[in-house]
């Protein structure tokens, strides 16, 4: 038999917090959580894979309303698998876009600080009376 966790150790093992876990249930990210004999929500190996999921899609930006869609289909059975996998390599294709724009931007960071260090060595150069401040401690 399945050892079925409470919510907070399903908050402790996805990192999500109890408020969290109760709101995605409370707008239909998860559905058919188990209720033991007290009422208290017990969490399947299965429910942890689709919150783990769940997290991922969040971490790579997608809206609760693209969570939710695939939640909806899913709920729906396998007739929904194309669907699914068309919204998921449109977020692919939006994620990989979203990956090229930061590697650019972090590439004009990487030169403005190369900018930077030439300018202050020719500022120091210049100011010789002058000394370059310590690096700022972490």
């Amino acid at each position: 038999m399945e050892k079925l966790l409470t919510i907070r150790q399903v908050a402790a093992a996805t990192g999500l917090s109890v408020h969290t876990l109760r709101y995605y249930e409370k707008i239909g990210l998860l559905c058919s959580i188990h209720r033991n004999e007290n009422g208290y929500r017990c969490y399947s190996s299965m429910d942890i894979t689709w919150i783990e999921f769940l997290t991922r899609l969040k971490a790579t930006g997608m809206p609760i309303t693209g969570m939710l869609e695939i939640a909806e289909l899913r709920r729906q059975g396998d007739s929904t698998l194309t669907a699914r996998r068309i919204l998921l390599e449109e977020h692919y294709r939006a994620v990989q876009q979203n990956m090229i724009e930061l590697q650019n931007n972090l590439h004009l960071l990487a030169d403005k600080i190369v900018t930077y260090k030439e300018m202050e060595n020719n500022y120091y150069a210049s100011h010789a009376s002058k000394q370059k401040p310590e690096k700022p401690q972490e």
